[in-house]
């Protein structure tokens, strides 16, 4: 436990979809971790990307939460519902020329080796486009992070040329990008801590270089395990991941549970779903969470 009284920790699905076995693991780790903590347990809906949402999945994700007995604190923050925000701190970044204009295509960068090349840095001149349209907007990544210390995973290094990499806060489409607005949006709720996915493990080297950026307060990690399939592929949406069984919750949460590492008994199968979460509050531990675990044919989940 991290003892911290200002403990403020959120779950953040896409509604790309309903949460299935693996959304299950990241929503209840975090929230274990935050009531654990007496902390708050924040639920926003990261609905920036229009084209991959599926229509109704917001009003499904938090059914299933309830259902599941994950109560959050606070209002939903919607993301779709900041764009003016978003622009506007956009707008100050590119102002102080920590931003600009990029018309790079992917197939350019990844002939040039996978990684922007800092190509459209010399195209603008005090933060005024010389770019044809459509363009993207870029941070011009001076401080880059290389490492971090996670709760879990220890010390993590990412390579130079990936920190330094001068990455993209808005799209060519005029979408914003996911690693300014989580980073906006962490900032402006307060997050002290963040518990999801090791998938996320690279990219929170960038997120920490926005905080560092905005002089923000440091942000504590812990990155789960990954649920996997037999064929060794992350269960996820993209994926086609089984939707959470809502007849069987109590199952799936201790299934969840086992997954995590924690200690389970038959005595639990006897509590209520909310006897069940306060107990796997007080039971909760960190420490007993693997880095990796088997493959999900291997483990119960119905």
């Amino acid at each position: 436990m991290t003892n911290s009284p200002l403990y403020r920790g959120r779950f953040a699905p896409s509604p790309s979809g309903a949460l299935h076995f693996g959304s299950l693991i990241a929503a209840l780790g975090s929230y274990l971790d935050a009531r654990s903590n007496q902390g708050q347990w924040l639920v926003r809906i990261e609905d920036i990307d229009p084209p991959r949402e599926v229509s109704g999945a917001s009003k499904t994700i938090l059914n299933t939460l309830e259902h599941f007995g994950l109560k959050w604190d606070g209002p939903i923050v919607y993301q779709s519902q900041r764009h003016e925000f978003y622009q506007h701190q956009l707008d100050l970044i590119v102002s102080k020329h920590h931003g600009y204009g990029c018309d790079c295509t992917r197939k350019m960068i990844m002939q040039a080796g996978g990684l922007y090349q800092g190509h459209c840095l010399g195209k603008e001149s005090l933060g005024k486009k010389q770019l044809t349209s459509p363009h993207s907007i870029r941070f011009h990544n001076n401080h880059g992070v290389t490492n971090f210390v996670d709760r879990l995973q220890g010390l993590t290094e990412v390579a130079q040329d990936f920190a330094c990499e001068d990455f993209i806060l808005k799209r060519k489409d005029g979408l914003f990008a996911y690693q300014l607005v989580v980073v906006l949006d962490d900032i402006e709720q307060q997050i002290t801590d963040i518990v999801r996915g090791s998938d996320l493990l690279e990219v929170t080297t960038r997120q920490l270089t926005l905080l560092n950026y905005f002089d923000a307060p440091t942000i504590r990690y812990l990155h789960l395990p990954l649920a996997i399939n037999s064929q060794g592929l992350k269960l996820s949406k993209q994926n086609h991941a089984m939707a959470l069984n809502m007849q069987n919750p109590k199952g799936q949460l201790i299934a969840a549970l086992a997954f995590l590492g924690q200690n389970v008994n038959e005595q639990y199968q006897d509590l209520s779903i909310d006897e069940l979460l306060i107990k796997a509050t007080d039971n909760w531990q960190t420490s007993q969470i693997p880095l990796t675990v088997p493959p999900l044919a291997e483990i119960n989940t119905n």
